[in-house]
């Protein structure tokens, strides 16, 4: 922590007021409060759309020694609201590293504050639940006030965030560079064509399906059923995203004639709930949400136990699942739906990002098993 760095302030909708030192941008910004408790991947998960308007506690002490580069980055731009740590790092020691961690929030008009008791304000989210927050370099007005415009900042509940973060037009993905850390067992022999519809997508989901043998075109959140059908898709890939799934309501009828058809499809955190919803599922916000890299999750079919990387608010209520859907994964932590699949049509989906990126790779079987889905229904020539 610089001590000669400006003061900055960081308050929550509770009347909570906790003081530290400012970095990155110099700019007040509102947002809810999380935390996540991975101890790397800093870059991945500031980078990752899923964070739309969310300022994050990193629950790990020291964040940043090894800098930001641009490979790394799971979108173009940031749409976090803040990051909260305990001890920033100045210094970088990567030879990948383009910026320092500061350096690289300042360019993105982000604001920081370290110097800040983390596991106080993790207890209290973990107690409270996620609440909406400001960080501030106004260290004179009332922390009445503050909070009076705190209470007036947007909610998650209701909020349409997959149409700020999706693409605005509609591209055929090309991969910048490949994934060492992935194994996809030599290049596949056959090619298949995939429509993503882009809630927030990352840029590792993309890189896993095309290693994995798809030619990924992204399509924006609001393609029509027409429109996606227009480029005879043989699966369609339901990608990650924030907000409300209930919000999203453009997009729910699109996805529930999508599966319907008995094409294969594939869906991950926002998508897997906007597919329950389509399904006749209901969804509800967590307490404090999901979000780290060592979530223990148990895959109903095998007895396996899988850890697997999480981010996310909402969740799919396991008593509203219709008849038809079958629960597949468990959360051993609170015993949320982490998975479903429909018993007679080509259809799954996974609460979690078996992309990891950052995370463990237990689950990259997931991609495989939608190649197997496609593979299953192809023409022959």
């Amino acid at each position: 922590m610089n001590p000669t760095a400006p003061a900055a302030r960081l308050v929550l909708e509770n009347g909570t007021e906790v003081r530290g030192t400012s970095f990155g941008a110099r700019t007040d910004r509102f947002g809810e409060l999380v935390f996540n408790t991975s101890m790397t991947g800093y870059q991945e998960i500031l980078s990752d759309p899923s964070y739309c308007r969310q300022t994050i506690i990193f629950t790990y002490p020291h964040i940043g020694n090894y800098g930001v580069n641009e490979e790394d980055m799971e979108s173009r731009l940031l749409h976090v609201t803040g990051m909260v740590c305990r001890e920033v790092s100045k210094t970088v020691s990567n030879w990948r590293a383009t910026h320092s961690l500061p350096d690289f929030l300042k360019k993105h008009n982000i604001p920081g504050i370290e110097g800040v008791d983390t596991r106080f304000l993790t207890l209290a989210i973990r107690n409270e639940g996620a609440m909406r927050c400001l960080i501030t370099h106004d260290m004179d007005t009332p922390v009445a006030e503050l909070v009076q415009k705190i209470k007036e900042s947007p909610d998650m509940v209701g909020a349409d965030l997959a149409s700020e973060v999706t693409t605005r037009e509609s591209y055929v993905y090309k991969p910048d560079h490949q994934l060492s850390g992935y194994d996809q067992n030599g290049q596949p022999d056959t090619r298949f064509r995939v429509v993503a519809i882009d809630y927030g997508i990352k840029q590792n989901i993309l890189r896993i399906l095309n290693q994995t043998g798809c030619e990924v075109t992204v399509l924006p959140s609001s393609a029509s059923l027409e429109e996606i059908r227009s480029y005879q898709p043989q699966g369609v890939f339901l990608s990650n995203g924030p907000g409300d799934p209930a919000a999203v309501t453009y997009t729910i009828p699109v996805v529930k004639e999508l599966i319907e058809s008995g094409i294969p499809v594939f869906g991950i955190c926002l998508g897997h709930q906007i597919a329950a919803l389509a399904l006749g599922a209901k969804t509800y916000k967590l307490k404090f949400g999901h979000r780290g890299g060592n979530h223990p999750v148990k895959n109903l079919k095998t007895g396996a136990i899988e850890i697997t990387a999480q981010n996310h608010g909402f969740a799919v209520d396991t008593d509203s699942l219709p008849s038809g859907v079958e629960l597949t994964h468990l959360n051993l932590n609170d015993q949320t739906v982490e998975g479903i699949r429909h018993r007679t049509l080509p259809f799954f989906s996974v609460q979690y990002h078996p992309e990891a990126s950052p995370g463990p790779h237990d689950s990259h079987y997931l991609f495989r098993d939608f190649i197997s889905l496609m593979k299953d229904r192809m023409v022959p020539a």
